[in-house]
């Protein structure tokens, strides 16, 4: 059974950064696709970043140039450099191994002032 755990979020001003990790078991990990996820009050869970097992990248236009995705298959961890930070990157994040419908807990995310 797949189980991941995010941790790293936190309250940060307008302009700060965060870096989000998740750690994974159960999976083979560096065989897949794995991916950041986040989820705002009344939304719908949205893709942020994924991270092929090749290392190749895309990310959501709302995001480009301020966050980066990054793995360490050795550790089974996933990371998410979230950098320039605004009021509405405000949000749950949640990390995803391989597409699948395995969640774990989430990290709250929240910037404000």
């Amino acid at each position: 059974q797949v189980q991941l755990v995010e941790s790293g979020g936190g309250l940060v001003q307008p302009g700060g950064s965060l870096r989000l990790s998740c750690v994974a078991s159960g999976t083979l990990f560096s065989l897949f696709h794995v991916a950041w996820y986040r989820q705002s009050p009344g939304k719908q869970r949205e893709l942020v970043a994924a991270i092929s097992s090749g290392g190749s990248t895309n990310y959501a236009d709302s995001v480009k140039g301020r966050f980066t995705i990054s793995r360490d298959n050795a550790k089974k961890t996933m990371y998410l450099q979230m950098n320039s930070l605004q009021p509405e990157d405000t949000a749950v994040y949640y990390c995803n191994v391989g597409w699948s419908d395995d969640w774990g807990q989430g990290t709250q995310v929240t910037v404000s002032s």
